[in-house]
């Protein structure tokens, strides 16, 4: 492959550029269209010598994604055919922490290296939990509903001060909240694959007792992400061993609650309430049962969607970017799938 080498000044990086012959970028993303475009003007500004096109729907990648090197995506907007119709691609920068629907896609090439962008959610996302705990806690749904009919409605609102809340999933999000829980009064207990002391944490115990230590909990975070071992994990058994006054509130992945189960579950007054932020299938359609179930808010994957993410992101891509065009793959971050030839 020919190349030329190019000095530029990149934060935090002092190498020369291996820039291969006409790598093309795609960035797949179904955010703002502002947003999009800062992504490609950032790294533009950084690599100019890039051929980079901007796509907001998987549909509409045909005349780029032949030649596409590297995809930039976020997993949700994520399909099949996209890396079907890739034969180029060398490498996903996952724009998120959550991999799945990208490297579980079944034509994605044995070679492909996958990396994510993973340390920089605990704010977002745990202020967006905080923020849906006081939603079903003062249920700010009916302020809304009763604003709307011009009608003054009190009710007495529950306090997060002196409740139990569990959190699935003893990642780096998770750290970042358990403090901030602490801070409301709340009992933190973390539920792990792999069970160890965390900072913010009364205890944390398996996984695997999540059925058992259910009943405890006021409320339940999904922070977890989804795999074979965690899929459909909050479901029938779990919503039925919660207290009938517990909330759940998922800001994982969709696939980690059976929906059906917690469907039947809230319709019933099995638990008190839902705020999710993730689905299954998203967007969510217009005819998913869930727009209309009982005591659930609906967020539209909004828990780590925040001003200035671009900017977050960016020293990992910028990084990866770097190794990519450098040839140096083996030191690239946050490496979460390996090319087959790497072996071990």
């Amino acid at each position: 492959m020919r190349a030329t080498t190019t000095k530029r000044d990149l934060p935090g990086f002092h190498l020369p550029l291996y820039q291969p012959a006409m790598t093309n970028i795609l960035i797949l993303t179904e955010v703002q269209e502002a947003m999009r475009a800062r992504y490609k003007a950032m790294l533009l500004e950084r690599f100019p010598h890039l051929t980079i096109n901007v796509v907001g729907h998987h549909n509409d990648v045909g005349p780029y994604i032949a030649d596409t090197n590297v995809l930039l995506c976020f997993s949700p907007p994520m399909a099949d055919h996209v890396v079907q119709e890739a034969p180029n691609l060398k490498w996903i920068q996952a724009l998120g922490t959550g991999v799945d629907n990208i490297v579980d896609l079944p034509s994605l090439g044995k070679e492909v290296i996958v990396t994510n962008v993973r340390g920089i959610h605990g704010p977002p996302v745990s202020e967006a939990t905080i923020a849906y705990m006081l939603s079903l806690a003062r249920d700010m749904p009916r302020s809304a509903r009763a604003q709307e009919r011009s009608a003054w409605e009190r009710w007495p609102s529950h306090l997060l001060e002196g409740k139990t809340v569990g959190i699935l999933g003893v990642g780096l999000i998770a750290e970042y909240l358990a403090p901030i829980c602490k801070a409301f009064g709340m009992t933190v207990v973390g539920l792990s694959g792999s069970p160890r002391p965390a900072p913010g944490f009364d205890r944390v115990v398996a996984r695997d007792d999540l059925l058992k230590v259910a009943p405890e909990f006021d409320y339940l975070v999904a922070l977890a992400p989804l795999t074979p071992e965690t899929r459909g994990i909050i479901g029938e058994k779990v919503l039925a061993a919660m207290k009938p006054t517990a909330y759940l509130v998922n800001v994982a992945r969709g696939g980690v609650v059976d929906e059906p189960a917690l469907i039947k579950a809230l319709e019933a007054g099995t638990i008190a309430g839902a705020a999710l932020d993730v689905f299954s299938e998203e967007p969510l359609p217009a005819a998913n049962p869930i727009w209309k179930t009982k005591n659930v808010t609906v967020f539209p994957h909004l828990g780590g969607y925040s001003h200035g993410y671009e900017d977050r992101a960016m020293p990992t891509i910028a990084g990866n970017m770097a190794k990519f065009l450098n040839n140096d793959l083996k030191s690239m971050i946050n490496i979460v799938r390996k090319p087959t030839s790497w072996g071990g």
